[in-house]
């Protein structure tokens, strides 16, 4: 059984209500079992042009998925929530009702054509760091062997809107 981190984010219609039916349908999908999610986050774009902001959430999560067949069901239900796979600007995101990335699976290093684990960006932003402090301030990067808490220090614009005080109970 492998832990692993999801990041969760949307930015059209109801962005809290996308988050919570992608949160519901991990949980529900063979395989899957929420441990614990964090507060939502409401968050400006990253490198992208949108005047839309994000609501941010990290779940922790038990698989028995593979990091492929977990890949898989992420995308599975981006596309059951409506998630439009489209290439709007010069960095190749566009506004989207749920985006579901994979963070960390176990300590492991993934990387495939399709998948990189850890994610390749974790680190620059805030909207995964703040959510993962809640959860794992001390795991280290397996890659670039900083604690979460220190990744976080090490950002030059770590400022995020906080929308809930407490976690999100699934």
């Amino acid at each position: 059984m492998a832990i692993v981190y999801l990041s969760l984010g949307s930015n059209c219609g109801d962005r809290i209500g996308y988050v919570q039916q992608a949160t519901s349908l991990l949980g529900a999908s063979d395989g899957i079992s929420i441990i614990r999610t964090s507060a939502f986050y409401e968050t400006e774009p990253w490198n992208m042009n949108s005047e839309t902001w994000f609501v941010n959430a990290v779940l922790e999560i038990k698989t028995t998925l593979s990091p492929q067949d977990l890949l898989k069901e992420c995308q599975r239900i981006e596309q059951q929530l409506g998630r439009k796979r489209t290439q709007d600007n010069q960095s190749g995101y566009s506004d989207r009702t749920i985006d579901i990335d994979i963070l960390f699976y176990n300590k492991d290093i993934i990387n495939e054509e399709n998948l990189t684990i850890p994610h390749k960006y974790l680190h620059l932003r805030a909207f995964t760091l703040v959510p993962l402090l809640e959860l794992i301030p001390n795991f280290e990067h397996p890659v670039l062997h900083k604690t979460i808490s220190e990744l976080h220090n090490d950002l030059e614009n770590p400022e995020m809107v906080f929308l809930y005080g407490t976690r999100v109970e699934i």
